[in-house]
């Protein structure tokens, strides 16, 4: 039996481990998308029963890969996954929610002062140029079910300062889709790329994130701009 709108739905008792003392503030926004999250659009119902798991849970320990207080956004946040909690989680976070469309910025605006976080909210598309030179030079950019990795990275490492990483949370299939994508990846900017498991020994299921470097600009003379020489492995 799923459960239904206005249904509590059980805390599992992981949770406390991934949220420490901000627990009460997860479960509340557990609370807000069970209440609106199916009739206003953000999520489906049969995704009721596993809100901490598959949604909560799962955005939360990507926290695991940010330093703190670092500049993040998160692209295409929609219902606020995993922007929402990892604002719950890491309140020494600069982050903000990057979202196309008004009823979902309203959703995201409404969960950030009912629950008091720390976080703006934009309303735009990553390749969108205001926005870029808004949010240009984070630290650290996320995405959860927005694109395939060759559209993500062209829309999302132009946000990044050099070395700066796109984490996208992916599934099984991960390292299949950066070894098809890999050139494309390279070709909008990106660096390092590698596969990498959150929530290990914590999660029934842990969190894959495929972590995308943004490299460091070239100059004319092929030279990075950290100094380095391009080897025959850059070229």
């Amino acid at each position: 039996m799923t459960a239904a709108e206005g249904e509590p739905v059980r805390t599992p008792d992981v949770a406390k481990t991934v949220f420490g003392d901000e627990l009460t503030t997860a479960g509340r926004f557990a609370e807000l998308l069970r209440e609106h999250g199916v009739r206003r659009g953000l999520i489906g119902p049969r995704e009721l029963d596993r809100l901490w798991e598959r949604h909560l849970l799962n955005s939360a320990v990507l926290a695991e890969l940010l330093p703190p207080n670092c500049r993040v956004v998160d692209v295409g946040s929609g219902a606020g996954l995993p922007g929402i909690p990892l604002a719950i989680a890491r309140p020494d976070l600069e982050l903000t929610l990057l979202e196309p469309m008004a009823r979902r910025v309203a959703w995201l605006q409404e969960v950030i002062t009912e629950l008091g976080l720390n976080a703006e909210v934009m309303r735009g598309r990553a390749e969108e140029g205001p926005v870029r030179e808004r949010l240009a030079g984070q630290d650290v950019v996320t995405a959860r079910a927005v694109a395939p990795m060759a559209r993500l990275a062209k829309w999302c490492l132009p946000l990044l300062r050099p070395e700066g990483r796109l984490l996208a949370l992916k599934g099984s299939s991960a390292a299949e889709e950066i070894e098809r994508d890999a050139t494309a990846i390279r070709a909008a900017g990106g660096g390092r790329l590698e596969v990498v498991s959150c929530g290990d020994g914590v999660l029934e299921v842990p969190t894959t994130v495929v972590v995308v470097e943004r490299a460091q600009p070239r100059t004319t003379s092929g030279r990075r701009r950290d100094g380095g020489r391009r080897t025959r492995k850059d070229r």
